[in-house]
């Protein structure tokens, strides 16, 4: 999904836009591209039994406590976006995370489920699906 800046007079992202902008800043490392794209009372769960677990409800909160933590643990990590559902304001993401654990030098490649609610053209919610236990297993 190509992505170009948009100008006043053309359209609103999409949620699946929004969505997508915020893997290629992620990817990219640009926390504050990232950032713009989480409302500024968003809630991003990262689910129980991973490493991150909790919820985080501001932009500066995920990414302190999501992203630049990933940073610390784990070598080259990305989300790949594989696939995108969207039904309205809910767009759910079929993934997979590849990474190298510093720690342990353990390779991890692992399917995943994102599901986001986007709402005036920000991230409001996400939810995150992981098999914790591959994860856990490349951190031992």
């Amino acid at each position: 999904m190509g992505l170009t800046a948009m100008g006043s007079s053309e359209r609103a992202a999409s949620p699946a836009e929004v969505v997508r902008r915020q893997y290629l800043a992620s990817a990219a490392g640009d926390l504050e591209a990232l950032r713009s794209t989480l409302a500024p009372d968003v809630e991003w769960t990262e689910m129980a039994g991973f490493p991150l677990a909790g919820t985080f409800r501001t932009p500066h909160t995920v990414t302190s406590n999501v992203m630049e933590a990933l940073g610390r643990s784990w070598v080259d990590w990305v989300a790949h976006d594989d696939q995108y559902v969207v039904d309205g304001e809910n767009v759910v993401v079929l993934a997979r995370y590849t990474a190298r654990n510093k720690a342990t030098n353990k390779p991890l490649a692992v399917r995943v489920a994102h599901h986001f609610v986007v709402r005036g053209g920000l991230i409001v919610r996400f939810e995150q699906f992981v098999d914790t236990a591959l994860v856990r297993d490349a951190m031992t």
